[in-house]
């Protein structure tokens, strides 16, 4: 799989053993903490950042290294922030009751099949969305300067100082919101601040519910400030407008918090469901050209290596060899349709199997294609921790299901129902495996591009991470499942039930068009606000400088609960802020850099206290086996809770400002 080097490019330490190793054993432990953290708030966050100061750290002691084999490490663990999106549709197979549990190598053979397919997909698409295109990839350029910061063979002393206030800005972000963490689970700190309310006397109903989540607030940091605005707008149309308008039309009894839950589960998430719908056909629109040229421009490297003309061609643009991306994407196929078949034969529709393992495989490769495109664009404009595959999702799971119902439905007997549904989660979610690889892999091949670093060894790296990472994520979903369960799922407690968002939302919509009644209304309304916020954007892009208004982020503020999405904005008008302010230091962008690796450090110490917490709830037995009060103290934590989270936050941002500044070696 892996091509030599031409002669005449120089030899260095970039893909090693060592490398590998080290990149495997941070991917071990940031696939089980993004599982959760995807799992509980609807996203999940790119892992590239901090492994590649834990990788500095840990590599600058050894003599020969270099930035390019950093480089490699975050390559690896990045396949934890990938893969761990798969959470945003395998669950729903156990909310329709179709599983219990995570079957080990059924779930694995997703993820690595689909995975590798996806790497495989990168390949063209780096030169349209990377090489050739002016995206920012706001993550991927922040993990080149890190690595950049934290080159070993740097002489320079501001550099070592700088490698050292990074590796204490990520540590610190991490070590205060693992411990805040922990203060929650004793009870003594509430998680959040909640109020639901009556608006007027005809019965409407809406709330917020502002998580005291130091991993949220950090990925609103990450994600910036145009971004936390157009997820606030999202909010303010789900509860402003949608859920006081369909709570007082339904006239339901119950309390407010009630009332307007339910409208907005089975309403207003439609409604984000179409604006999401609509984003996503808008971004695939806008890349026809720049992929078709993406394609042309591989197919002529690969030729010019062939006719021993290889040596002329630049590090950065050594790919993997074209024929060998063809033979291991078809090679990806036979797994695939193994399980496909398995899967037809295991819901009933066994007489219907070259049918739907033939029309499956289609599906994955082309549908696969497509949304890998569409996800791999939007990790360039706003970053991969605000990944858009849930919208993407959607569309796939309707195109599915509508596929199922003109090919199968017709014929099959009156009880596969609920079979086709299954199916059609099952290969909705093989179509995500390949695009969530997609999506994050480019922020990688940027990074990349911008350290002098060599794709085909990249690339192998990728499919590295993405056979760990395809390990790690079976046992902990099992593991979460049997602490916490899935909110939807017939029998589990909604007070301790993991959200997951997504997957539910999409478990729904299969339902819906395959039950035949699916209110398409609610997506068309949905559609319509997205076509709105599309022309709004295109004419800030015109007359602003920097405003944007990103029509997939406000579907997915619509969508996403406002324990998620409030937390976000919060982090994202304070990043912002403290961006403004560090302009006015003397190093404006080492003190930006650190407010960056603070917020990576947060969202790593909340999401692996949230794994350890849940295999202390299985192995205790208890919902709450830290809680050291009772319900009685819930209005005293909210206060206490509330001020400390603020106060801790203003402390480690002027914290991390001061490491910025020249006289803070120390």
């Amino acid at each position: 799989m892996i091509a030599q080097q031409p002669s005449s490019v120089e030899p260095r330490t970039e893909l090693t053993v060592r490398g590998l190793i080290i990149g495997i054993l941070i991917t071990l432990v940031f696939t089980a903490a993004n599982v959760f953290f995807g799992l509980k708030a609807g996203l999940t966050f790119a892992t590239s950042i901090p492994a590649a100061v834990i990788s500095m750290a840990i590599l600058r002691k050894m003599r020969d290294s270099t930035m390019q084999e950093n480089n490699i490490v975050q390559t690896v663990a990045s396949a934890a922030g990938t893969l761990s999106a798969i959470i945003f549709v395998l669950p729903g197979l156990i909310m329709v009751g179709w599983w219990s549990g995570f079957p080990f190598w059924v779930t694995f053979g997703i993820c690595a099949t689909g995975g590798i397919l996806g790497v495989m997909y990168t390949i063209p698409l780096r030169r349209a969305l990377v090489t050739d295109s002016d995206l920012p990839y706001p993550e991927g350029v922040a993990c080149a300067e890190v690595l950049k910061v934290g080159d070993s063979h740097q002489a320079d002393a501001d550099a070592a100082e700088g490698g050292r206030a990074g590796l204490l800005a990520v540590v610190g972000g991490t070590v205060v919101s693992a411990v805040f963490a922990v203060v929650v689970a004793t009870k003594l700190f509430a998680a959040s601040v909640t109020q639901y309310f009556h608006v007027g006397d005809r019965g409407a109903a809406t709330g917020f519910d502002f998580s005291l989540s130091f991993a949220l607030f950090a990925v609103g940091h990450l994600v910036g400030l145009w971004v936390g605005m157009a997820m606030l707008l999202g909010a303010v149309i789900a509860w402003g407008w949608a859920a006081p308008h369909y709570t007082m039309l339904a006239a339901a009894a119950g309390t407010a918090a009630e009332v307007a839950q339910a409208a907005w589960s089975t309403k207003v998430r439609f409604i984000g469901a179409g604006t999401i719908g609509v984003a996503a056909i808008w971004t695939l629109g806008t890349l026809v050209k720049p992929v078709v040229s993406g394609l042309a421009a591989a197919m002529a490297s690969s030729r010019a290596r062939k006719s021993g003309q290889g040596a002329s061609l630049p590090r950065t643009e050594l790919d993997m060899p074209m024929g060998i991306v063809s033979l291991i994407s078809l090679l990806c196929l036979f797994p695939i349709g193994w399980l496909l078949g398995s899967f037809s034969v295991q819901t009933g529709l066994g007489e219907h199997l070259w049918l739907l393992v033939g029309g499956g495989l289609v599906f994955v490769v082309v549908l696969g294609f497509l949304v890998s495109a569409v996800c791999g664009y939007m990790a360039g404009l706003i970053g991969s921790s605000n990944s858009p595959l849930s919208g993407v999702g959607i569309l796939v799971v309707i195109i599915a299901s509508l596929l199922l119902i003109g090919g199968i439905e017709t014929q099959a007997s009156a009880d596969a129902g609920k079979g086709l549904v299954a199916f059609a989660l099952f290969i909705t979610s093989v179509v995500f495996a390949v695009a969530a690889i997609a999506n994050n892999n480019l922020q990688d091949l940027k990074t990349g591009q911008l350290v002098d670093a060599t794709p085909w060894k990249q690339q192998a790296a990728l499919v590295v991470g993405v056979i760990v990472g395809a390990a790690v994520i079976p046992p902990v979903l099992d593991l979460l499942n049997e602490a916490y369960g899935f909110l939807g799922t017939p029998g589990v407690d909604p007070a301790r039930a993991l959200p997951a968002p997504q997957a539910g939302l999409i478990s729904a919509l299969a339902q819906g068009v395959l039950q035949g009644n699916i209110d398409w209304s609610l997506i068309f309304i949905g559609g319509a606000i997205g076509v709105g916020l599309i022309v709004l954007d295109q004419i800030l892009r015109r007359t602003a400088k920097t405003a944007r208004l990103p029509p997939l982020a406000v579907g997915l503020g619509i969508y996403l609960p406002t324990s998620t999405t409030l937390m976000i904005v919060v982090g994202a008008v304070v990043g912002w802020y403290y961006d403004r302010r560090a302009d006015r230091t003397a190093r404006p962008e080492a003190v930006k850099q650190l407010g960056v690796l603070l917020a990576s450090g947060m969202i790593v110490g909340e999401s692996i206290l949230g794994v350890v917490l849940a295999a202390i709830v299985v192995f205790s037995g208890e919902a709450a086996p830290l809680a050291v009060v009772g319900a009685g103290f819930h209005n005293a934590s909210i206060w206490i809770g509330g001020l400390v989270f603020i106060a801790v936050n203003v402390a480690l941002y002027r914290w991390v400002a001061r490491l910025g500044q020249p006289t803070a070696a120390a």
